[in-house]
């Protein structure tokens, strides 16, 4: 196949063009993400930083750092993933479509948690923290999938003489 010089001009206008499009929306999601750390109260530039972004993320949500391994294990962290970004949306008082666009457009939605109007209301992950609703004695709190019939949850008994 012989490529004539104006074929040759059109694919490289078009390679830069997309790479300057990738460019541009790879600094809108640092600056994104940048953004959401500072709402959080976390420094801007530890969104920089790999595998040290997703601890700080982890801290923004209120999980404990063990999900850091749970977020680098292959298949696992992609449940992870979608739990955290859920999360982080919850954290800034949002709902689940927000999840679901952060998901799916992900350079449409974290521009608008970093730069709108959402405020960083604290973790949302209770499970994080020692019992659900700060009773640790009763770890599922008011949703108790056992209902009345909770086999973890019952008092000790002391024999009879």
């Amino acid at each position: 196949m012989d490529y004539s010089s104006e074929q040759s001009a059109a694919v490289a206008g078009i390679g830069a063009v997309g790479g300057i499009i990738y460019l541009a929306l790879v600094v809108l999601m640092i600056a994104s993400l940048w953004k959401v750390f500072v709402k959080a109260g976390k420094p801007g530039w530890a969104s920089l930083i790999p595998i040290y972004n997703i601890i700080i993320l982890l801290e923004i949500i209120g999980k404990p750092t063990i999900w850091i391994l749970w977020m680098i294990i292959p298949c696992v962290n992609i449940y992870f993933g979608i739990w955290a970004m859920n999360l982080l949306s919850k954290s800034f008082g949002k709902s689940e479509g927000f999840t679901a666009g952060l998901i799916l457009l992900p350079f449409v939605f974290y521009p608008l948690l970093g730069f709108g109007d959402a405020r960083y209301l604290g973790p949302s992950a209770a499970e994080a923290q020692p019992g659900f609703n700060g009773n640790p004695n009763n770890p599922f709190g008011t949703n108790n999938p056992f209902g009345t019939n909770d086999p973890f949850n019952k008092p000790p008994t002391t024999p009879q003489a």
